[in-house]
């Protein structure tokens, strides 16, 4: 079983121009409803990672030979020849675009030759079930995939036997993802990156990496141009089932060498592993099963770690933004200081401006409750795109309304009513059914001290 965890990272918020970069999205109908139809991402944009390919190959190693829990794995696995996916259950409405979307882009991006069928057995079967049933099964779990099942009941049978455990795998044909198909349709679809991912290659995630859904903080929400290049690592010709980690180490040099060439020209940076009292720090600040007083010694001591390590990157700035979290309720100002660490920490580190977005939802949001919409204009305006590009569409509402609340504080009504109604497309592929989108918009309406 590997599980993707739903921290509590996402948005504790938890005029628009239209994009110059070739990203374009389109309205898919779900769901009757008032509000303006949903809208959803077309082509994208994922660059690759300017790497040194020796720390592309610590990473490919780390992710590939270990599971989350810290067990190494003993040999490399994948799937063989032609790889084959279909969908069971009750399908919602989003999965098909957002399927077919991911399935080309593993085809051209990674070159894994990966196709849908109509049957009932594949190689990958996804199942598309109430998200009770995962929680029955894994109760801090969003979805999660097995190996050697297609279906509830085949894992449920299998469960906690050696069919079911990675590390008895010695090559893969025959998964099952485990899908909600009652959430939103960005989560449903953040879902299907990770798993597929995971169902195909790596089975480990790596806090250090800045730009990858191979990483808990769940910043990254679609697969990267790093997975994508980790993904067409996995499946080079070059690598094969039952090759061990020394067999693996020796040939990555030769493949990244011929599919990443400007990974020759740049400098390693051998960024250091992330101890495991970290992590377990980072679960207890934002877990959801943690209490108030776990989540702030959990953050402290997130904090603590990452200082004594000497760390600068998006780990430094992650432990900032979880204090963050943990004090915007009892204690705005204090937390904003930690957001403004946070916010130092990720503008020096490459590849975090998604993380920079995130940050900046918190810090404009104060400065909107405090009656400094110019403020808050500044501090949106970078990330506005940042969101579209990187297919975030509940980041981009978010952003979008909050944009208008900024242009209402600065007398520009006309311009943030078309903002409001420009956000609610994305705010229903993102938060979902129409309750919680009118709850975004109350919620964030409430920042505003003209509104009471």
């Amino acid at each position: 079983m590997k599980a993707r965890v739903a921290l509590l990272l996402a948005l504790a918020l938890n005029a628009c121009t239209p994009s110059s970069s070739g990203h374009v999205s389109r309205a898919i109908p779900i769901a009757d409803s008032s509000l303006p139809p949903v809208k959803v991402f077309g082509t994208g944009y994922h660059a690759g990672p300017v790497r040194a390919n020796n720390d592309l190959a610590l990473d490919f190693i780390e992710l590939s030979f270990k599971l989350e829990s810290g067990r190494e794995l003993p040999v490399f696995t994948r799937f063989e020849g032609p790889v084959s996916v279909t969908v069971i259950g009750d399908q919602p409405p989003s999965l098909q675009h957002d399927l077919t979307r991911l399935l080309k882009r593993l085809r051209s991006e990674a070159r894994i030759d990966i196709t849908e069928v109509s049957g009932p057995r594949a190689n990958i079967t996804i199942n598309a079930v109430p998200r009770k049933e995962i929680r029955k099964l894994l109760p801090q779990a969003a979805c999660f995939v097995a190996p050697n099942v297609s279906t509830l009941e085949e894992y449920r049978k299998a469960r906690n036997t050696k069919k079911t455990n990675w590390a008895q795998l010695r090559k893969r044909e025959r998964l099952a993802i485990f899908l909600p198909n009652d959430v939103s349709p960005q989560e449903v679809r953040d879902c299907l990156h990770e798993e597929l991912a995971q169902s195909l290659g790596p089975l480990n995630d790596l806090y250090r990496l800045p730009d990858s859904v191979f990483n808990d903080d769940n910043v990254h929400t679609v697969l990267t141009g790093f997975d994508m290049l980790m993904l067409r690592t996995y499946y080079s010709p070059k690598l094969y089932n039952g090759m061990s980690r020394g067999q693996v180490a020796a040939t990555l040099p030769h493949i990244l060498r011929e599919i990443n060439p400007r990974g020759e020209l740049t400098a390693a940076n051998f960024a250091t592993r992330t101890p495991i009292q970290w992590k377990r720090a980072i679960e207890s600040a934002l877990g959801p099963a943690s209490s108030r007083g776990e989540r702030k010694a959990g953050a402290a001591e997130a904090l603590r770690i990452a200082t004594a390590m000497g760390w600068q990157d998006q780990r430094r700035a992650f432990a900032h933004y979880a204090m963050g979290r943990v004090l915007q309720r009892e204690n705005p100002a204090q937390a904003q200081q930690h957001y403004s660490s946070a916010k130092k920490f990720y503008a020096a580190t490459p590849g975090t401006h998604l993380h920079q977005a995130y940050v900046a939802t918190q810090l404009s949001a104060f400065a909107i409750s405090q009656g400094a919409g110019a403020q808050a204009l500044q501090l949106i305006a970078p990330h506005v795109e940042t969101a579209r590009l990187n297919e975030n569409a509940a980041l981009l509402s978010t952003l979008l309304l909050l944009r208008a609340e900024a242009l209402d504080l600065e007398n520009r009504p006309s311009e943030a009513q078309a903002v409001r109604m420009d956000s609610l497309g994305w705010a229903r592929y993102g938060f979902g059914s129409d309750w919680a989108v009118r709850a975004k918009l109350r919620e964030i309406a409430s920042l505003n001290p003209l509104k009471g």
